[in-house]
């Protein structure tokens, strides 16, 4: 049973709300300006409870989606739902969540990979090559990465902002688990130059496929 009520949660939120996070949040597509450590800490008085959950989801606020996806059962929710909630999560951090914690946790993982892959939603197919880099690092058998390669290697360049991001993460990610494709994949980033010019803060790992495949393999001959 929830502990609290929609109203009382989308209440603390707008309590928690802090119009300079705003401010930087909407910069990047996120609607909410709720820091993520004091929503977490509201999720855990929340507690999981997966019918609360659909009615935070339901109001369609950024914020108590956020929360939503932190008390959720992955594993209650059907293919169906997943597919609607990915179509309808707008905000990036939304849909950043709902991959890392909801998704990749689902029965329907694989299922929904292969069905979202080439779908016409960036942000749809965004999600899938999430999960195909996921599969590049964990359970690689019986994956293509050749003719992942050359999906990459074709579509990437020209892809929106949101997709292209995922497949160099898939690119880099390649590139760092599986040597034998090492070569190919930094001649790949070398050519395309895709986040090339990235913003790196200081001590961060650019995102740019020859130097982040670089950097993580010295780290890990170290």
């Amino acid at each position: 049973m929830a502990t609290m009520t929609v109203d009382e949660v989308l209440a603390r939120l707008t309590a928690l709300e802090d119009p300079r996070m705003r401010a930087v949040n909407e910069r990047h597509g996120d609607d909410h300006g709720v820091n993520l450590t004091k929503l977490r800490a509201l999720a855990k008085e929340v507690r999981t409870d997966h019918a609360f959950a659909r009615e935070l989801w339901a109001t369609g606020a950024t914020a108590a989606r956020l929360v939503a996806l932190l008390v959720c059962r992955p594993k209650e929710l059907s293919r169906d739902e997943l597919d609607s909630m990915i179509r309808e999560a707008r905000a990036p951090k939304v849909l950043d969540w709902l991959v890392s914690y909801v998704v990749k946790k689902s029965p329907y993982a694989e299922e929904l990979r292969l069905a979202w892959i080439d779908d016409d939603a960036p942000e749809v197919a965004a999600a899938a090559w999430e999960l195909t880099s996921a599969r590049v690092a964990k359970q690689p058998e019986g994956l293509d990465l050749p003719g992942l390669l050359d999906v990459i290697e074709a579509e990437m360049k020209d892809a929106p902002d949101r997709l292209q991001w995922a497949m160099n993460t898939c690119l880099a990610t390649i590139g760092i688990e599986h040597p034998e494709h090492r070569e190919r994949v930094l001649a790949i980033g070398n050519r395309l130059e895709v986040l090339k010019d990235y913003p790196t803060p200081p001590g961060c790992t650019s995102p740019y496929v020859p130097l982040w495949v670089e950097e993580i393999v010295r780290r890990r001959s170290a």
